[in-house]
C-alpha cells in the first residue's frame, strides 16, 4: 500500500518534468511555431492520462498552459498575456487538455472494466467446469469452497446449507465468516458486501427458495460476479442431484436385470437335472419289478444329476465368497505345466475323443499361484472351449512368458464371439446369445475364473474372431516378480 501511494505521489513531479522538458526542447534546441508546441503538450497530456490518472493529467494541463504562456506567447519570459486572443488560446488549450484527459481516462477505465469483466467471465467458466465434474451432492458441496478460493483467488470461502445445518469451508478460518453470520444472510435473503473488511455474503437460491448462503473473504468481488457464483452453485447442486437420481435409477435397473438373469440361469441350469432325477425316481416307484440293469441305469442317472446339482450350488457359493473377498490363496511357485496336466486329468472324461494340443515354451519360470485355484481357472476355460466348439475340432493350450508374468491360453475353433458380447462374457450369469438355450451351464464359470486370476494379481482376456474361434488367456505372476503373499483378496 505504501509503495502504491509513493508511486502516485512521484507521478506529479514526473509530469512537471515532462512539461519542462518539452518547453526547453522547443525553446532552446528546436525552435518551432506555437501550434506545434501546443499539439506536443496535448499529446503528452493524453499519454499521461492514459497511463496514470486524471488528477495527474489535470495538474499537467495547468503546468503546460503556464509553460506555453511563459515560453511561447509574447511577451515571452513572463506570465503576462498581451492581448485577448492569447487569453482565448490559453483557455482553449486548457479546456482541450482537460477534456481530452477526461475522455482518455474514461476510455482507459472502460477498457480496464472490460478486461476485469472478461477475467470474471473466464473465472466463472472455470468455476462452472470444476463444479460439473462432481457426480453427487456431497462431493460437490465439499469442493465448492475450494473451487471458489482457487478460481477467484480469494482468501477464504464458506458455504452454509440450510437442510444440513452445516458449514463447508476452505482457506483459513475467518471470524467474519462464522456460522451465525451465514445463517443471518440466509434469513435476510439478500447480498451484503462489506468492502471495509473485505467480506461478502450472499444467499444461494434454488429457484426462488433460499437453500443456503455463501461467505467470501479476502477479495471483494462485484455484485454481478457474486450473484453469478450463487446461480452456478444452485445449478451445480441441481445437476448433481439429477445425476445421483439417474445413477440410482440405473443401479436399480441393473439390479433388476441381474435378478432376471439369475432367475433365468438358475431355472435353466437346475431344471434339466431335476427333471432327470424326477423322471428316474418316478420310473423306479411306478415300476418296482424293473430289471436290475434298468434299475442300475436309473440310479446312475440320479447319482450323476445329483452331482451336477451339487456342482451348480457349489459354483454359486464360490462366486459369493469371491465377491465378498473371503477367499485366501496359498501361493507357492510351481511350473505351469503341472497345473495344465492336473486340469486335463480332472476334465479328461468330459473331453471324450476331442484332441487337445499342449504347447509349453521351454525355460518358463515357475508361476506364483494357489495350485488348486489355478487348476480351477484352467478347468473353467477348457470346459468353456469344450462346450462352445464342435466335437471334431481340437483345443489348444499354450503357455509362455511375458515380462514378469506367465501367460496361459486356451484356444478353440468354435463360432467365435461378436464384439458387443466380448465385454459381457465375464459378467456373472451371462451366456452367449446363440447358445444360451442349447449349451448347459449357469454362466458362472468365466466370472469365477476372472475373480481367481485377479486375486493372484493377474488378468484374464479374450481374443475372438467370428467364425474362427476364441482364445482365452490369463496371466499369473512369475517367480522372479514381486507378488503379494496370501491372503490375497479379489
Amino acid at each position: 500500500m505504501r509503495t502504491r501511494i509513493l508511486i502516485r505521489i512521484l507521478q506529479f513531479p514526473a509530469a512537471f518534468g515532462i512539461v519542462i522538458g518539452i518547453a526547453l526542447l522547443y525553446h532552446k534546441v528546436l525552435p518551432v511555431n506555437a501550434t506545434t508546441v501546443a499539439l506536443t503538450f496535448l499529446l503528452a497530456i493524453l499519454a499521461v492520462s492514459t497511463i496514470w490518472s486524471m488528477a495527474v493529467a489535470v495538474v499537467m494541463s495547468l503546468a503546460a498552459m503556464l509553460a506555453f504562456n511563459y515560453y511561447f506567447l509574447p511577451p515571452t519570459g513572463t506570465f503576462r498575456v498581451a492581448n485577448a486572443e492569447d487569453w482565448v488560446a490559453l483557455l482553449a488549450f486548457l479546456a482541450v487538455a482537460v477534456i481530452s484527459s477526461h475522455l482518455s481516462t474514461r476510455a482507459r477505465q472502460k477498457a480496464a472494466d472490460a478486461f476485469a469483466r472478461q477475467r470474471d467471465v473466464e473465472k466463472l467458466y472455470a468455476f462452472s467446469q470444476g463444479l460439473l465434474e462432481s457426480r453427487n451432492v456431497m462431493e460437490l458441496v465439499n469442493r465448492i469452497p475450494g473451487q471458489i478460493v482457487n478460481a477467484f483467488e480469494v482468501g477464504a470461502a464458506a458455504l452454509f446449507l440450510a437442510d444440513k445445518q452445516k458449514v463447508y469451508r476452505s482457506g483459513p478460518v475467518i471470524p467474519q465468516l462464522d456460522t451465525e453470520s451465514l445463517k443471518s444472510i440466509l434469513a435476510r435473503d439478500e447480498p451484503v458486501i462489506d468492502a471495509a473488511n473485505s467480506v461478502s455474503f450472499l444467499p444461494v437460491r434454488m429457484g426462488v427458495h433460499p437453500v443456503g448462503s455463501l461467505g467470501i473473504s479476502g477479495t471483494v468481488l462485484s455484485r454481478q460476479t457474486l450473484e453469478a457464483i450463487a446461480t452456478l452453485i444452485a445449478v451445480a447442486m441441481e445437476h448433481a442431484r439429477a445425476v445421483e437420481q439417474v445413477g440410482q435409477t440405473e443401479a436399480a435397473r441393473e439390479a433388476e436385470k441381474l435378478r432376471t438373469a439369475l432367475l433365468d440361469a438358475v431355472t435353466h441350469a437346475l431344471r434339466t437335472p431335476l427333471t432327470s432325477i424326477k423322471a428316474s425316481v418316478t420310473n423306479l416307484i411306478s415300476n418296482p419289478s424293473l430289471a436290475g440293469a434298468q434299475r442300475q441305469e436309473l440310479l446312475t442317472i440320479i447319482n450323476e444329476e445329483s452331482d451336477r446339482l451339487n456342482r451348480l450350488v457349489g459354483e454359486a457359493a464360490e462366486m459369493a465368497r469371491l465377491d465378498a473377498g473371503e477367499v485366501e490363496l496359498k501361493v507357492e511357485p510351481l511350473p505351469i505345466d503341472h497345473v495344465i496336466t492336473a486340469a486335463l486329468d480332472r476334465f479328461r472324461a468330459s473331453l471324450g475323443s476331442r484332441v487337445v494340443h499342449v504347447k509349453v515354451a521351454d525355460g518358463l519360470p515357475r508361476a506364483r499361484m494357489d495350485v488348486a485355484r489355478a487348476r480351477e481357472v484352467l478347468v473353467h476355460l477348457i470346459e468353456n472351449a469344450n462346450q462352445y466348439s464342435p466335437p471334431d475340432q481340437p483345443i489348444t493350450i499354450t503357455a509362455e512368458a511375458s515380462g514378469d508374468f506367465v501367460v496361459t491360453s486356451v484356444a478353440d475353433r468354435g463360432s467365435g464371439i461378436d464384439d458387443p458380447e466380448r465385454a459381457l462374457v465375464f459378467e456373472k450369469f451371462y451366456r452367449g446369445k446363440d447358445q444360451r438355450y442349447s449349451v448347459e451351464g449357469t454362466g458362472m464359470g468365466l466370472p469365477i475364473a476372472k475373480a481367481i486370476v485377479e486375486a493372484h494379481g493377474g488378468s484374464i482376456s479374450l481374443t475372438s474372431q467370428r467364425g474362427h474361434g476364441s482364445v482365452f488367456s490369463f496371466t499369473l505372476p512369475a517367480e522372479r516378480s514381486r507378488s503379494s503373499a496370501a491372503p490375497v483378496r479379489p
